[in-house]
């Protein structure tokens, strides 16, 4: 049956959509989103879902209000699942009761799902509470976006001017001095502290600190633009004594993610965890073999293998698919040893019953050939599970050691053509200065990221220098920072453990 859902998207942070909105996006036929909902949400969505942009950011509509009711209609009158994806909460300055009324009157089914409003989420992640028993009893939610010139103003400015309330002003950016005039004549005095903050939870997220008096003069000086909040109050006060989120080392640093869009989750979660701002910018697809003839022949054969070396998470993965579907499990490797280039490498294994017999110490192949040796890997036989192009290190020196050595191709990499993976676009943001960082985590992550964008255009800002203000080039070890030297540039950042933790521990510091 139809329904119209009123979702909240919440202020920013992906982390605090509820549960029940991301549940209702994953089966809605139709999505219809703000521009202050997070596209990430738009992830959760069906691929055969229509998602709909009507914009409204600071007075510029894509679609006007009454056009978004309309489309509301037609869409649910079509039989169709349609989410309304709001910022914040639909019913906070949201313009939500509207267009519930407008679905009653057409005789449609509707429901709402709260979101957590930026009037709370916003303050909260500057370290403003709204309330304390010290300074705050109540709080007031208003909009700033009331036009000055109009001949009468809705608000009470000598009640909001007097009371104790803390004053949380919605869309107040564009009307700063008309609000810090009216309160400061209706008995506010001056000094109250004021603070604005201007895309509250996310990694964009700044704030200023001032008075009721001086705030509107420092905004404007320092470019703050909508969407901001403006809080009044002398909760204000507790601000550095409570503030956690700015304090996140990566704070507003924009990081270039490399890796395949199955394999960027990870870095992108413990990056966005510190702060950062992470641009995917997929450079590799990891892709299943067309014919898998060769890998079932050798699962029915591992008894003949006294070794079995996995280089990556994806050999498990594509290995253990294989394994799996001619029903076969973790006993299927009783008998032979294995042995797992790094940590990631060994949870993969882990989780799929197998507790590698050797983890090198240090995750390259030359370290892996070194220890194998000392484990008397000479006359024994070897198979690798790996990518069908990858370095040729690991099996040439296990044959010079005297192993006896089959490669088995699981999974092949190819250049990504993912529409993220737009060099113009990356090229746009790196001029507007949005980037800082870019992070290569493999040899093929480099080629392919230089075969979609020129090293040429990329050099005027890159920094050689230490301590320079350019983008520094982050790669996870020292064979991707090789193949980087090949088109000219130097790695800024390299661990000394050649892991993803390795290398968001280099970054921030």
């Amino acid at each position: 049956m139809s329904k119209v859902y009123l979702l909240g998207a919440g202020p920013g942070d992906p982390g605090l959509l509820t549960i029940k909105a991301k549940n209702i996006l994953e089966k809605a036929d139709v999505v219809v989103y703000d521009y202050l909902a997070n596209k990430e949400f738009l992830k959760f969505c069906r691929k055969d879902a229509e998602i709909i942009y009507v914009g409204k950011k600071g007075g510029d509509h894509t679609l006007p209000q009454d056009k978004i009711n309309d489309l509301l209609v037609d869409r649910a009158k079509k039989g169709l699942v349609v989410a309304r994806l709001k910022g914040g909460d639909p019913y906070v300055f949201g313009r939500g009761g509207e267009e519930a009324e407008e679905l009653i009157e057409a005789g449609l089914d509707f429901e709402v799902v709260p979101g957590v409003t930026s009037a709370v989420a916003a303050p909260a992640y500057a370290g403003i509470p709204l309330t304390h028993r010290r300074y705050a009893s109540s709080v007031s939610f208003i909009t700033g976006h009331e036009d000055p010139d109009k001949p009468e103003s809705a608000h009470n400015w000598q009640a909001l001017a007097s009371g104790t309330s803390t004053l949380v002003f919605f869309m107040g950016v564009k009307n700063l001095e008309y609000i810090s005039t009216n309160l400061i004549q209706a008995g506010m005095r001056p000094d109250m502290p004021a603070s604005l903050i201007h895309w509250g939870t996310t990694c964009r997220q700044r704030t200023l600190v001032s008075t009721i008096a001086e705030i509107a003069d420092q905004a404007r000086a320092k470019g703050f633009r909508p969407p901001s909040l403006l809080v009044v109050g002398e909760v204000v006060k507790l601000k550095d004594k409570l503030d956690w989120f700015e304090k996140l080392p990566l704070l507003g640093k924009g990081v270039v993610v490399t890796r395949a869009r199955e394999q960027a989750s990870v870095l992108v979660s413990k990056l966005e965890a510190l702060g950062a701002c992470c641009y995917e910018f997929p450079t590799i697809k990891i892709k299943p073999l067309d014919d898998y003839s060769h890998l079932r022949e050798a699962i029915t054969n591992l008894d003949f293998y006294q070794w079995i070396v996995f280089t990556s998470v994806n050999g498990v993965k594509f290995f253990w698919q294989q394994l799996r579907s001619m029903g076969y499990d973790a006993r299927a490797l009783g008998l032979t040893q294995v042995a797992a280039i790094g940590p990631a490498t060994a949870s993969a294994l882990r989780e799929r019953g197998i507790f590698a017999d050797f983890i090198p110490d240090k995750y390259v192949a030359e370290s892996v050939v070194e220890g194998l040796l000392k484990m008397g890997i000479k006359g024994k036989k070897v198979l690798i599970p790996r990518a069908k192009k990858a370095r040729e290190v690991l099996p040439e020196n296990l044959r010079r050691a005297g192993a006896e050595v089959d490669i088995l191709p699981v999974y092949e990499t190819v250049l990504s053509q993912e529409s993220d993976a737009n060099a113009d676009v990356l090229l746009e943001q790196i001029n507007e200065g949005k980037i800082q960082y870019i992070t290569f985590t493999s040899s093929s992550t480099v080629e392919n990221f230089f075969s979609l964008l020129d090293a040429e255009k990329l050099k005027p800002y890159v920094s050689a220098a230490e301590g320079g203000n350019g983008i520094k080039l982050a790669c996870i070890g020292p064979i991707t920072a090789r193949t980087l030297q090949k088109y000219g540039f130097d790695a800024h950042i390299q661990p000394e453990e050649f892991t993803i933790d390795g290398l968001v521990k280099a970054i921030v510091e």
